[in-house]
């Protein structure tokens, strides 16, 4: 016990100070892991964990489980703003800018490259087969994204049978919310979070009220009419109020690109998805080929700039108090009703991308795709490509892929 102790003493003198970083290598490694992190969170996380705990020591173990957990607690892309977060720690605000952008831009740089080939007017056949094929898959992906969120959350959620029926019910309205509210979803996970704020806090609460203003932040502005304005609002509510990761993105957008603003197709709209999967960096990028369906390269850019921006603003401004973030009460209670809404949120889009789906072969890749991500358990990039190159096979043997 005493050898523990010294450890984490040593850990956190470590994580107290330290060294001053130069902004060249924080640009070079943070760029270096923004163009080779395939695989989405995970991949970052181990990325970020062996460059700044094993490999150069800069933080300590305990700070860096520290910044992951406060960083889950806010909306938005968790392994972004974990990014942002490692190089605040090492270089102040200039830092985290710098480390930010250069996490982000080599993913944006691809996946607007793959917009332009996959969005064009009239793309070759192996271009429009590899697209529906790997769109097929994403319902499947959807599905996989949600089931891993589970055990974790049902564990968080506790072992009395009335916490337990509440997680059912959160995780129900999410699912609900997805197929049927499309881009009023937030209003249903900010709900379910606000009533286990309010079960906690009751009289059988676990948890005393305090006067101190709510930390989570809303959304109050309506949508704009259209055009850039609409863009921006609907890449900001992706980056602000995208409560749980990356994925919940798709009810987020679904509607409002596709049949609110018309934007693009359902079969673009699930390309766009798909490229998320499959390039580096944070999967929000999806939002850049939206932006680039609405307006092109600068509607990409802009929607990369709406969606991003509030990670690096909260990261930036809140850092010095995660720890009493991660200490707050009411927002492990928030996460705790959230949390459950946004799996079943994430599960509940499955449907909508799946009804999107036009020729029957594809549900056939679909099908596929849910036995090797769901049986087998393996990658999606690998369930991607993958029905990308069925989809290949299926248009150059004739079948509709248009």
């Amino acid at each position: 016990m005493a050898d523990e102790a010294q450890a984490d003493a040593v850990d956190d003198a470590r994580g107290a100070a330290p060294p001053r970083v130069g902004l060249a290598t924080i640009a070079r490694e943070w760029g270096r892991i923004g163009c080779i992190g395939f695989g989405g969170p995970p991949t970052h996380i181990a990325l970020l964990r062996q460059l700044c705990v094993t490999r150069r020591g800069w933080i300590s173990e305990t700070e860096f489980e520290h910044g992951i957990a406060a960083c889950n607690l806010l909306p938005g892309p968790a392994s972004t703003q974990l990014a942002i977060f490692t190089a605040w720690r090492l270089r102040g605000r200039l830092g985290a800018v710098v480390g930010g952008v250069c996490f982000i831009v080599p993913g944006l740089v691809l996946i607007l490259a793959l917009a332009a080939l996959f969005l064009a007017g009239d793309p070759p056949l192996w271009v429009r087969g590899a697209a529906a094929g790997a769109g097929a898959a994403v319902a499947a992906v959807a599905v996989q994204a949600a089931v891993g969120l589970v055990p974790a959350s049902w564990k968080r959620g506790g072992q009395r049978r009335a916490a337990r029926a509440r997680w059912i019910g959160y995780a129900l309205a999410g699912a609900a919310a997805a197929v049927l509210t499309g881009p009023w979803l937030v209003l249903v996970l900010v709900a379910a979070g606000l009533v286990e704020v309010a079960v906690k806090a009751g009289p059988g609460g676990t948890h005393e009220r305090r006067a101190s203003a709510w930390p989570v932040p809303l959304a109050v502005a309506a949508p704009a009419a259209g055009g850039l304005g609409a863009l921006a609002w609907v890449a900001f509510k992706v980056g602000a109020l995208s409560y749980g990761g990356g994925f919940v993105i798709i009810p987020l957008m679904q509607a409002d690109a596709v049949d609110h603003y018309h934007w693009m197709s359902d079969g673009q709209f699930l390309n766009a998805v798909a490229l998320g999967q499959i390039t580096p960096g944070p999967v929000v990028q999806t939002v850049a080929v939206v932006g680039y369906a609405a307006a092109g390269i600068g509607g990409g850019l802009l929607a990369a700039f709406a969606a991003f921006a509030p990670s690096f603003a909260m990261v930036i401004a809140g850092a010095p108090r995660f720890d009493r973030l991660r200490s707050d009460p009411r927002v492990q209670a928030f996460f705790g009703g959230a949390g459950p809404a946004v799996i079943g949120a994430i599960a509940g889009s499955a449907l909508p991308l799946a009804l999107a789906l036009q020729h029957g072969w594809q549900y056939a890749v679909l099908g596929l795709a849910a036995l090797w991500l769901l049986a087998a358990r393996r990658g999606v990039v690998s369930a991607l490509v993958g029905a990308g190159v069925l989809g290949v096979v299926a248009g150059l043997v004739g079948w509709p892929v248009g």
